[in-house]
């Protein structure tokens, strides 16, 4: 089950930030089709964000064609997003986490990692 955390300073509206941890949480095998997601109260009650707020994430979401509402049921996972088995993430996720660790002990802080980690996906350190 994902649990939503909301960061009310990232500038980043908090309907697509809760949309963007169910992408991330569909990437990296933590929800798979026919998962149930948090419902709407939980989600309140856990992020303290407005109901409308995460009904909207909710339909964003629907309109994508990753989850669907069930009457009654709730909110389900309809598709997956994730290339690779979660198995295979392990050994990449342990790296990363070593030079995440270096990159702080050089002075990076996490918006200098992102902005690093965009560089280099976006091919732009070659």
């Amino acid at each position: 089950m994902v649990e939503f955390h909301v960061d009310r300073g990232s500038g980043y509206p908090a309907y697509l930030q809760l949309g963007q941890q169910v992408r991330e949480a569909l990437r990296l095998g933590w929800l798979q089709p026919g998962d149930r997601l948090p419902t709407v109260r939980d989600v309140v009650a856990s992020s303290g964000v407005n109901a409308n707020t995460v009904l909207k994430a909710y339909r964003e979401l629907e309109l994508a064609g990753l989850v669907e509402a069930r009457q009654g049921s709730g909110t389900f996972v309809k598709a997956s997003l994730g290339s690779a088995a979660p198995e295979d993430l392990d050994p990449l996720r342990a790296k990363l986490a070593v030079w995440v660790a270096e990159a702080r002990s050089a002075g990076l802080e996490d918006e200098d990692i992102y902005a690093l980690l965009r560089e280099v996906l976006s091919g732009g350190a070659q």
